[in-house]
C-alpha cells in the first residue's frame, strides 16, 4: 500500500482480532493501530478519539457475535464519521447480510473464517477508493485523565486546577473522582456533595442532561463535579461498563471531562478512564520510587494495547536544578523511554490553596508564577495532537 495505513478491529471474538492482526502481517505500511472487544453502541467514541490519532484509518467490524447490535454500531459509527472506510464481517454472505451491511454504512464486506486472499483484495479496494479526509478534530468533548504513579504526587491537585482553568475559558467541564479511597478532589475545592457515583449508576437508563445536573455539584468556577461516596467502605456497585456508558453520554454534552484516576491501575473503573482518555497524564515527581512505578505503569498500558502517543508524562513538583536525589528531565526521559511532556514547576502555593480548599487558578494575584506555568501546561495540552517534550520555564 503506498500510504500507512492505521486499522481498527471492533469485534468481541479474540480469534478474530487474531485473525485480523495475522493477515496484516502481508500488508506493507498498515498496522492494527486500535482493538475494540465491544461492538457497543457507543463505539463511535472510542474510534473517534483514535482518529485523531490515526487519521488515515480504517476499520473492521465483525457482525457475527451479536448481528443486531453490530449493525447499530455500524450505523452510529457512520454518522459520526461519514467518511470512515468500514470493511463489515460476518460468518454468512448471504444477500440479506450484505445488504444490511451496506445499508448500515458498511464501505465493503468479508466472509469469515478470513482468507488471505480475500482479505488482501479488500485492503486492495480500499486503496483504490476515492479518498475523502475523515474529520480528526470530532466534536465530541475531550477526556483527560490524571493517573498517579504513586500516592502524595499531587494528582488531585492537577485534576483539580486543570478543569478549573478549562472552566474559566468558558468551556463546559466536569470533573469525576476515581479515587475511591481518598475521594480528595471535594475536599479541595470545599464541597460536600450530596450525590455520587451511586446515583450516576442507578440513574444511567434514564440519564440526561437536566437529571445529570440536578444531583451534582456545581463550582463556583462553573465546572460539575460528582465522585465516590464519602466513606472508604461504601465503594459501592459502579462497574467499568457503567462508566463507558456515563463517559459517552458526558462527552456528547460538555466539552472536556477531567478524571482524577487516583492511583490504582488495577481498579477496572480507573482502566477503562485510561481506555477512553483523549488524553491521559501519568504524574510523577523526580524521585526514584515515582520514576520506578511510572515505568511499571507504562509496561502495564503497554501489554494492554496502549501506545506512547496515549500516555503523557506529567512531571509535578519539578525543581530544574534538582539535588543528587532527584533525577533531571532527561534521565527520565531516558528511563521511561519517552519525552516528559510537562514539568509543573515547585511551589508552596498548591499546598496552601488545598488547605484554603480552593483550586490554586482561582486567584490568579495570590501566586502568579505558578497560576502562569500550570496555564501554560493546560495551553499544550488542549493545543491539537502533538508529542515532544516541553522545555519547563524557570519561573525563579
Amino acid at each position: 500500500m503506498s500510504a500507512p495505513v492505521a486499522l481498527m478491529v471492533a469485534s468481541s471474538d479474540e480469534q478474530f482480532r487474531e485473525m485480523v492482526r495475522d493477515n496484516l502481517l502481508n500488508t506493507p505500511n498498515a498496522k492494527v493501530a486500535s482493538e475494540y472487544p465491544e461492538v457497543s453502541t457507543n463505539l463511535y467514541v472510542r474510534v473517534l478519539q483514535d482518529l485523531e490519532r490515526n487519521p488515515h484509518s480504517l476499520v473492521v467490524i465483525d457482525l457475527a457475535g451479536d448481528s443486531e447490535q453490530g449493525l447499530k454500531s455500524l450505523e452510529r459509527l457512520k454518522q459520526a464519521a461519514p467518511d470512515l472506510y468500514v470493511i463489515a464481517s460476518h460468518f454468512h454472505a448471504d444477500g440479506e447480510t450484505v445488504i444490511q451491511a451496506m445499508r448500515s454504512g458498511a464501505n465493503d464486506f468479508i466472509l469469515q473464517p478470513i482468507k488471505r486472499t480475500e482479505f488482501r483484495e479488500a485492503m486492495n479496494r480500499f486503496e483504490r477508493a476515492p479518498k475523502r479526509a475523515v474529520a480528526s478534530e470530532s466534536k465530541l468533548g475531550k477526556v483527560y485523565t490524571f493517573l498517579g504513579a504513586k500516592g502524595g504526587l499531587g494528582t488531585t491537585s492537577l485534576a483539580v486546577n486543570f478543569a478549573s482553568v478549562l472552566a474559566q475559558r468558558k468551556q463546559s467541564v466536569v470533573l469525576i473522582d476515581l479515587d475511591w479511597t481518598a475521594n480528595d478532589a471535594a475536599m479541595q475545592v470545599g464541597a460536600a456533595p450530596q450525590y455520587t457515583l451511586a446515583e450516576v449508576a442507578e440513574n444511567l437508563n434514564r440519564m440526561d442532561q437536566a437529571l445529570f445536573e440536578s444531583f451534582v455539584t456545581r463550582d463556583p468556577l462553573g465546572f460539575f463535579l460528582i465522585g465516590p461516596a464519602d466513606a472508604p467502605e461504601q465503594r459501592g456497585y459502579f462497574t467499568e461498563a457503567m462508566f463507558r456508558e456515563f463517559t459517552s453520554f458526558l462527552i456528547e454534552k460538555y466539552d472536556s471531562v477531567v478524571i482524577d484516576a487516583g492511583r490504582n491501575l488495577n481498579d477496572e473503573v480507573v482502566l477503562g478512564a485510561c481506555q477512553t482518555s483523549s488524553m491521559m497524564f501519568l504524574v510523577l515527581n523526580q524521585e526514584f520510587a515515582s520514576i520506578r512505578n511510572a515505568q511499571r505503569y507504562i509496561a502495564t498500558l503497554n501489554r494492554m494495547g496502549f501506545t506512547q502517543d496515549q500516555i503523557r508524562i506529567l512531571v509535578n513538583r519539578y525543581q530544574k536544578k534538582p539535588n543528587p536525589d532527584l533525577a533531571s528531565l532527561e534521565q527520565i526521559r531516558q528511563t521511561l523511554n519517552q519525552p516528559v511532556f510537562f514539568g509543573i514547576p515547585d511551589s508552596p502555593a498548591f499546598s496552601a490553596s488545598i488547605n484554603l480548599a480552593r483550586p490554586l487558578v482561582e486567584d490568579r494575584k495570590s501566586a502568579p508564577e505558578a497560576d502562569k506555568s500550570f496555564r501554560a501546561f493546560v495551553d499544550k495540552a488542549t493545543k491539537p495532537v502533538g508529542t515532544g517534550s516541553q522545555p519547563v520555564p524557570d519561573l525563579r
